[in-house]
């Protein structure tokens, strides 16, 4: 089944999503900061989320199209809000993967009527300064248009060494399909990370969250351990370390899904 890229209209933006599955409630993925838009990869994330699509109806959103000159990790949370709302959207079940978690967060600490579960995976509530390197790495080779060592330089601290190696021809296929458009957006996005710090927020957040992290995490390096004290208060605070999957164990843990889906299942 081909999946359908709609558009969403709030205010005097734009932002693209799709949808699959129908169950009664909602689930929500933000997806982590990409060169290429994830709407190009709808059909594949339908797959890899087809467990919870028997229960849920599943959205997931991209950015907004219409960029400004700067837009922070807040920005970006506010617009999606919007979105939310304009879509009528309610009760979420909202999961965010790296970026798209310090985006839930957001939401969930200045919005929080919008959402009736959080889950994070491979996410920080503030990001350090070491924190910032690898996106520093990133930034630096979109402005010099070098798609190919950009793409293989994020393969190399999203995924294990093992599924780096096995896959570094396809990524670098894959740098040479990008544009200077998708640059251009990647660099707006990555330094919108700079400075984001929601920490000081997280306490306005009632509903249950799952954190899941990675112990190997080689782009947010000890956010999941504190997350952990952060969300200390929170009685409702549930947390996961995978090992051995990377930054990126939203893509590769095999159980990741049945975890998240454990979890919204919880009364």
């Amino acid at each position: 089944m081909i999946i359908l890229i709609k558009t969403a209209n709030a205010d005097n933006f734009t932002m693209n999503y799709f949808t699959f599955g129908k169950g009664e409630k909602t689930f929500v993925i933000l997806p982590g900061m990409s060169v290429q838009s994830v709407m190009g990869a709808a059909n594949i994330i339908e797959k890899a989320y087809a467990v919870i699509a028997q229960e849920f109806t599943v959205y997931v959103f991209d950015r907004r199209n219409e960029l400004p000159p700067s837009y922070s990790v807040y920005d970006m949370a506010e617009d999606t809000a919007k979105v939310f709302r304009t879509l009528g959207l309610k009760d979420i079940y909202l999961f965010g993967a790296s970026q798209g978690g310090m985006i839930a967060m957001t939401i969930a600490a200045r919005y929080p009527e919008l959402v009736k579960k959080l889950m994070l995976g491979s996410s920080s509530a503030r990001i350090t300064k070491e924190q910032y390197n690898a996106i520093s790495k990133w930034t630096a080779l979109a402005k010099k248009k070098d798609g190919i060592n950009l793409s293989l330089e994020m393969g190399r601290v999203l995924y294990p060494e093992a599924l780096f190696e096995q896959y570094k021809e396809v990524l670098k296929m894959t740098g040479e399909s990008i544009t200077d458009a998708e640059l251009e957006r990647f660099i707006l996005f990555a330094e919108g990370t700079k400075d984001f710090d929601i920490s000081k927020e997280l306490r306005n957040i009632k509903c249950p969250v799952l954190s899941l992290g990675a112990a190997d995490d080689k782009v947010l390096p000890g956010a999941a351990e504190e997350l952990k004290i952060l969300f200390s208060d929170n009685p409702n605070f549930e947390t996961y370390l995978y090992n051995g999957y990377g930054h990126a164990a939203f893509d590769t843990a095999p159980d990741y899904k049945e975890r998240l889906l454990q979890f919204m299942s919880k009364e």
